[in-house]
């Protein structure tokens, strides 16, 4: 019986992007790989687009979200039915700060203008700000009426992110996604959980590390683009949704759990350099008003995306 639901469901997937072509900016990023591998699963056509210099493929396209003119022939093009955005710079502790502001606001709304320019209207254009913009909250749980307080320059551009497209809301059907943290394999070392699993998976015997007391909302990168093409079904024109698991960790907690899965403990030192003056402490998000739109979320236990990300 089981077997038979399931089979159902993944037919019923099928059938949502049948005939539909849907765009993915940032297709050869972290998540765009699974964003491509979930919607192609859906039935869908799938575009992406990368910058270019980047090795391109049937239905990629290389495209600097920042010319505007590349943007509006890119979409006149691919005529998409769903959009999602994910194409920005996502590392909180990036560099450049003006790239930053210039690709997630300025990209995205060469990209927003664009959509609204052409005849063939997409029935949902998927926007990726971040759980960062609630800074830290005074509120144990953040749900999507927490006030919003961003303490890093990346955190500002996705909610100026957010606010520019409000201008857009009129002519496209925006929905906006707030992701707490996700992890899976195949993220940049730059990130804190593949950093600590690349530490045990080379056996090392110490690794620095900054603000030990922080504590996050992990989710598998699996799970979020599930709910993601479920949004794009689903299509909740100008709504705000939370993309979480609703359990949080400490590092402790998680050094502890990779720990477990290799088989030996690390030497873990404090490494100032690490440590940011505006880091966010705690971030525990709600996903209630997102499984009231698309059902139970398709969750997994941290360990379980750890064990995947340490033996693969």
């Amino acid at each position: 019986m089981a077997g038979a639901i399931h089979d159902q469901q993944r037919n019923a997937n099928l059938r949502e992007g049948e005939g539909k072509r849907a765009l993915i900016t940032g297709l050869r990023g972290f998540t765009g790989f699974y964003m491509a591998r979930e919607l192609v699963a859906a039935g869908y056509r799938v575009f992406g687009t990368v910058m270019p210099g980047n090795d391109l493929g049937t239905d990629v396209l290389a495209v600097d979200l920042c010319d505007r003119e590349a943007v509006a022939a890119m979409v006149e093009q691919v005529k998409p039915d769903v959009v999602v955005h994910l194409a920005g710079i996502a590392f909180v502790a990036h560099s450049n700060v003006e790239q930053i502001y210039r690709v997630n606001v300025v990209g995205t709304r060469n990209l927003l203008e664009a959509l609204a320019a052409v005849e063939h209207k997409a029935s949902c254009v998927l926007l990726a700000s971040s759980a960062n913009v609630y800074g830290n909250a005074s509120v144990s749980v953040i749900d999507e009426n927490v006030p919003v307080a961003p303490a890093n320059d990346y955190a500002v551009s996705k909610l100026a992110m957010e606010y520019m497209a409000r201008l857009w809301m009129d002519n496209l059907p925006i929905v906006v996604v707030r992701p707490f943290n996700y992890t899976g394999v195949g993220q940049g070392e730059n990130f804190l959980l593949p950093k600590i699993v690349s530490h045990f998976r080379r056996k090392e015997a110490r690794i620095e590390l900054g603000n030990l007391a922080i504590v996050r909302d992990f989710s598998d990168v699996r799970m979020v683009v599930s709910s993601y093409r479920k949004l794009l079904a689903a299509a909740p024109a100008g709504e705000t949704f939370n993309i979480c698991s609703g359990r949080s960790y400490s590092l402790g907690e998680v050094i502890e759990l990779v720990s477990e899965i290799a088989g030996y403990r690390i030497d873990v030192q404090v490494n100032p350099a690490f440590v940011r003056a505006n880091d966010v402490l705690s971030l525990l998000g709600s996903n209630d008003k997102l499984a009231r739109v698309i059902g139970p979320l398709e969750s997994r236990p941290l360990v379980d995306t750890l064990r995947w990300m340490v033996q693969s």
